[in-house]
């Protein structure tokens, strides 16, 4: 039970508010003509999918694990994982500034 005049913190809430907070738990880009593709989120990266960024060796293993079915209709698109990798560098970097001055929503 909460103290008197505490409110507590409802994960699904803060998640949702973080969210918010980041523009939301994927990240859409256009590749070519305008083809949209999307990736998780660099703070909502599934534990198993962080695991294989992390042991990836090179651009084309960390976008192909990002991208996972996308990836043969990225790279027909004119896609370049290492363009694709500055993107998640860029995302991962900026969330980390505002994820430090949010606050989640409580209740």
């Amino acid at each position: 039970m909460s103290k008197p005049g505490k409110a507590r913190y409802k994960l699904e809430s803060v998640r949702a508010s973080y969210a918010d907070a980041v523009g939301g738990d994927r990240v859409e880009f256009e590749v070519g003509d305008g083809q949209v593709f999307t990736f998780p989120h660099p703070i909502f990266t599934p534990d198993h999918m962080q695991r294989e960024l992390d042991s990836a060796k090179g651009d084309e293993a960390g976008a192909r694990i990002l991208l996972g079915d996308q990836w043969a209709a990225f790279v027909d698109a004119g896609g370049e994982a290492n363009s694709l990798m500055l993107l998640y560098v860029a995302v991962r970097n900026e969330a980390t500034d505002t994820v430090q001055k949010h606050r989640p929503t409580r209740g």
